[in-house]
């Protein structure tokens, strides 16, 4: 497993309420619009999908009905509650703090890099 993924991984849940921020849809959909955006480099798994739905579901952040398909089998839908809403923008802004300060720790530029490059001369 990549990097990538272990941080994508400690954020299913903010990933599955953006999708539904755009309208219902049912978990292979959702994963799908996952695979799809993320050009093909990340897909959750099954399980990680559903224990995502039970907790959000379990926090008031999305509802569940049964709705048909074209095909007419019976897919369980997901919908976004006001509190859902809420809490999107709340993980969202806690996302764009956390990589505000990763790109900082991260970053050579600045206090240091002085120090560095004298030490290279």
């Amino acid at each position: 497993m990549s990097v990538a993924s272990e941080l994508i991984r400690g954020r299913v849940d903010a990933v599955i309420l953006a999708n539904l921020m755009q309208g219902d849809s049912y978990g292979y959909e959702i994963n799908k619009s996952i695979l799809r955006k993320s050009s093909g480099l990340y897909e959750l798994n099954e399980a990680t999908l559903y224990t995502s739905f039970k907790k959000l579901l379990d926090s008031g952040y999305i509802t569940s009905y049964w709705g048909d398909s074209e095909s007419g089998a019976r897919r369980k839908y997901y919908h976004i509650t006001p509190l859902g809403r809420e809490a999107y923008y709340r993980m969202t802004d806690e996302w764009v703090e956390a990589k505000s300060i990763m790109d900082k720790i991260l970053s050579i530029s600045g206090e240091g890099l002085e120090k560095d490059e004298e030490a290279q001369l």
